[in-house]
């Protein structure tokens, strides 16, 4: 049973957890989890793309240079996806731009960013961009598998009503209003006088999605046939979980002039692409047989 008052639980498994604070403060500084948790998926995303440049025989300084420039940039494109596709909450004030403790990064912009960024790296270093890429997309699932806790911290990234195994009881007053639907406000629960919605821990089903990807990935990477192989079986991987998992969403960034999930959009495409690519490339090599040098060849 839920106990009275509860910020938040997962009432089905029978889990409550009475006060979830979403910041700590340092010398007076309020340091929110989610920045936190960020952080850590960073380091961990890291240390496996580390290791596994290490199996391959490459050198882990050269991803560790990669790293300075492409946290920087995934950031700057995290947001710029996100304000993009939000523009009208941040046209009349422009400043809001920068104000990224307000909340709002895409995972997607960050991609976009990181991949931008590593193409423009490895023609400086006259490196293989696939064969960076095949670590490094390791180390990308583990930082977004770890980076979705930040959303339970901060009570976003869920889906509608359900009433389902995981469906998990948040107070209305954490949540930010404009996450929350018709259909949650039609399906509001109140105890005791406070008002609850229960939603689909949508954060929850996409870091155990991305857990699957990642150990089917660190298995098959002993297997794959050419170089930037990886890179196809995340794009497929993640976009798979991805297009179902954003159609549960309420928080979706719409195209414009469309009620479409971008996201969702975007996702289907890099299933249909990555697809393509792998079975075209496999189609076309012999059994067993590889395509180019593992690095730093081009």
């Amino acid at each position: 049973m839920e106990a009275a008052g509860a910020d938040l639980s997962f009432v089905n498994l029978g889990i409550t957890i009475q006060n979830l604070p979403n910041s700590i403060t340092v010398f007076g500084f309020r340091i929110a989890f989610y920045g936190i948790i960020i952080g850590l998926g960073m380091l961990a995303g890291m240390a496996v793309a580390f290791s596994d440049a290490r199996r391959r025989g490459q050198d882990p300084d050269i991803y560790l240079d990669f790293a300075l420039y492409g946290i920087i940039f995934s950031i700057i494109g995290a947001r710029a996806y996100y304000v993009i596709f939000d523009w009208d909450n941040y046209k009349d004030n422009l400043l809001q731009i920068f104000n990224l403790r307000g909340g709002g990064l895409a995972i997607y912009g960050g991609v976009i960013g990181a991949v931008i960024t590593l193409t423009v790296f490895t023609r400086m270093r006259k490196m293989s961009f696939f064969s960076m890429a095949d670590s490094g997309v390791l180390g990308l699932i583990t930082g977004q598998i770890i980076g979705r806790w930040g959303n339970f911290f901060n009570c976003e990234a869920f889906g509608g009503f359900t009433n389902n195994l995981f469906a998990m009881r948040i107070k209305k007053s954490l949540v930010n209003p404009s996450m929350i639907s018709q259909q949650l406000i039609d399906n509001e629960i109140v105890e005791n006088g406070i008002a609850y919605i229960q939603v689909h821990p949508t954060f929850l089903y996409e870091s155990v999605w991305n857990l699957c990807v990642l150990g089917f990935m660190l298995w098959y990477r002993k297997h794959k046939k050419f170089e930037g192989e990886m890179l196809w079986v995340y794009f497929l991987g993640y976009g798979l979980g991805r297009v179902w998992i954003e159609g549960l969403r309420t928080d979706q960034l719409k195209l414009p002039g469309s009620g479409l999930a971008v996201s969702q959009l975007l996702s289907a495409a890099l299933v249909l692409i990555s697809a393509g690519i792998i079975v075209y490339k496999h189609h076309g090599l012999k059994k067993g047989e590889k395509v180019g040098g593992d690095f730093p060849s081009d």
